[in-house]
């Protein structure tokens, strides 16, 4: 793994062609190994403005995986063993406001976790673990995504709270409603569990959701389509990697040890007792525990 304090490696989360990216250097697609599974697809790795890039598309290329199918555990464990020091998911979602109209890009700040279908965490029976989620987007990191938005000319809406739901079918309109009184901004169904793994696993993650339609609560607009998704994601994807590559040049300023503490957020999460720790546990979180976990095998 890369010494964090010398080597930043931005990690990319999102659909098919956001590697397609003018100026990536040595690009290739490598298989990585996980004690959890297979992750979503091969990693494609490469150079950008001199800042290491790991991307991966989260439903596979060619968009093979649903929502609820996604090995989470394996995509961040083998980010985690590549060395990534800072996630950015690049997300396609609806909007639940009326000022967040398709085409908008929204950094996200909080959760609603309503997926129930998914393994939400690395620990368990054997090394249980409880870290903390109350600020789930690392600030430091979304100041250079912010950044990185105004020296790439993209409009990024600051701040929202991004419902995710189990899937694969979208909201009734009494569920989008819902939502709206609960004062969320946008929904999808991808970013949990993935943002709580990444904070086991010690990756700093943020989020910027890419609106494509209105979901289904908005009296003007017609019921969400796959087809005009799939259009508004084509209009959205050269903005996406706009980003990507000023994100990469904002990199140099990344600083770690991370101000937030998302790098050590285990320090305090561990209640297992050493020496009731499970040896099969502990050996199959070497990348997301290591540091905390030495010689504990």
């Amino acid at each position: 793994m890369a010494d964090q304090a010398a080597r930043p490696v931005l990690g990319i989360i999102g659909g098919s062609g956001l590697y397609e990216i003018d100026g990536l250097e040595d690009a290739r697609w490598i298989d990585v190994e996980t004690p959890f599974g297979q992750p979503s697809d091969q990693f494609f790795t490469g150079t950008l403005g001199g800042t290491a890039l790991v991307f991966l598309p989260r439903h596979g290329r060619g968009h093979r995986i649903p929502p609820s199918d996604i090995n989470y555990l394996a995509n961040i464990d083998a980010m985690k063993r590549l060395g990534v020091t800072d996630i950015v998911s690049l997300s396609a979602c609806g909007s639940l406001r009326e000022e967040l109209p398709p085409g908008s890009f929204v950094r996200v700040s909080q959760f609603i976790d309503r997926t129930f279908a998914r393994t939400k965490s690395f620990f368990g029976t054997g090394l249980v673990a409880h870290v903390s989620m109350a600020d789930p987007v690392c600030g430091r990191f979304g100041n250079l995504i912010n950044a990185a938005a105004a020296s790439a000319d993209i409009s990024l809406h600051q701040g929202g709270t991004y419902l995710v739901m189990e899937g694969p079918q979208f909201s009734s309109l009494a569920e989008s409603n819902l939502y709206r009184q609960w004062g969320c901004d946008v929904i999808g169904m991808t970013n949990m569990p993935e943002a709580k793994l990444a904070r086991e696993a010690e990756i700093c993650y943020a989020t910027v959701a890419m609106v494509t339609d209105y979901d289904c609560w908005h009296p003007d607009h017609a019921h969400v389509q796959v087809s005009d998704i799939i259009r508004v994601l084509g209009q959205n994807a050269d903005r996406a990697r706009a980003l990507v590559k000023a994100l990469a040049r904002q990199m140099i300023h990344s600083v770690h040890p991370c101000s937030q503490g998302c790098d050590r957020a285990l320090d305090t999460a561990l209640i297992t007792a050493p020496s009731a720790r499970a040896p099969a546990m502990v050996k199959k979180l070497d990348a997301v525990a290591g540091r905390v976990l030495g010689g504990n095998s």
